[in-house]
């Protein structure tokens, strides 16, 4: 099962004891229990799924859209930077398909993937037999042992900088993806998509200058051609299905800009 190859990464989200299974639940030796759903993943929130939380209807937009190769560049340069270490765990993992692809072909590699989405939680276990998938607030303490993992990604996802050196090896690496204003702009533009701040990977270099060193930078960028539908699943994939929709969207070469950034924890 997928949370058995994990187990010994995670951690209680109360007391951060070491986490086992029994029958179809997680426990600590403090008593503090959790079910695993049907599905197979574990909610350690501890808390309502916020409203905010992806839909199945963005999750298949989503996955409409990898299926068609939008991001294969994006997702390569995570890979290269992943370098096929051992346990990856992705935060706002969302489909999986990122951390799936950054897992490799090595049957031994061990993935983690954290949402605060049921429906992704769910999607993430199907993706591939080697990624646990746990619903949790990536805001809060992480349910993950202390130096155990080789690498953290954050592809378009919130980073929780004090939590990802906490769970880092000293020789582990923090991956993040960023969107520069170019990134979609039609598609922003022709039908009011959020904003872009300017300067974002310059913003978390800084953010990040507590805990990590900036290692490696990488710009991303290239167009793409899209029809009519996947135009309409790059809207509806993102923050903007939760506003009203535009009524037609129209084929389009849209703009894939982003900056791929590696860090390496500074030791205490």
């Amino acid at each position: 099962m997928n949370l058995d190859r994990a187990l010994h990464l995670l951690a209680c989200p109360i007391c951060r004891g070491d986490l086992s299974r029994f029958d179809g639940q997680l426990r600590c030796p403090s008593g503090h229990s959790f079910d695993i759903a049907r599905q197979g993943y574990v909610n350690l929130a501890g808390s309502a799924e916020p409203n905010n939380a992806d839909t199945a209807a963005m999750l298949d937009a989503r996955a409409r859209v990898h299926a068609a190769g939008i991001f294969d560049q994006v997702t390569e340069m995570v890979c290269t930077m992943a370098h096929g270490s051992g346990t990856i765990m992705e935060v706002g993992a969302g489909t999986g398909a990122y951390l799936k692809a950054a897992l490799g072909d090595d049957p031994a590699t061990v993935g983690i993937a954290l949402d605060v989405s049921k429906n992704a939680a769910r999607r993430c276990t199907k993706a591939d037999q080697r990624i646990a998938a746990i619903v949790t607030d990536v805001w809060k303490p992480l349910p993950i042992a202390e130096r155990s993992l080789d690498t953290v990604q954050a592809v378009f996802a919130p980073r929780n900088l004090p939590e990802f050196a906490r769970v880092l090896r000293f020789d582990g690496r923090f991956i993040a993806v960023t969107p520069r204003p170019p990134h979609l702009a039609g598609l922003r533009d022709a039908y009011g998509l959020l904003d872009i701040p300017s300067a974002k990977s310059e913003q978390l270099i800084a953010a990040a200058a507590e805990f990590f060193d900036l290692i490696d930078t990488r710009i991303v960028k290239y167009r793409v051609s899209v029809d009519e539908g996947l135009a309409a699943d790059l809207v509806a994939m993102g923050p903007n299905a939760f506003h009203e929709p535009p009524t037609h969207i129209t084929a389009s070469a849209v703009n894939i800009d982003v900056t791929v950034q590696s860090f390496r924890p500074i030791h205490a």
